[in-house]
């Protein structure tokens, strides 16, 4: 009796090339973070500008 690879299910597959939602957001951070920054400091020095 012989020893066949037994193939994998879709289950299996799907699993296996899941991709994780929070590598994804990770390779992202460097570039949202200074950006949601400088909006935020634009912002508050309109508020600043406009209530002066």
């Amino acid at each position: 009796m012989t020893h066949r690879p037994i193939a994998p299910n879709a289950a299996d597959v799907e699993v296996a090339t899941a991709t994780d939602p929070i590598e994804t957001v990770v390779d992202v951070i460097p570039f949202v973070i200074p950006a949601a920054g400088a909006l935020v400091i634009f912002l508050l020095a309109f508020i600043a500008v406009s209530m002066g």
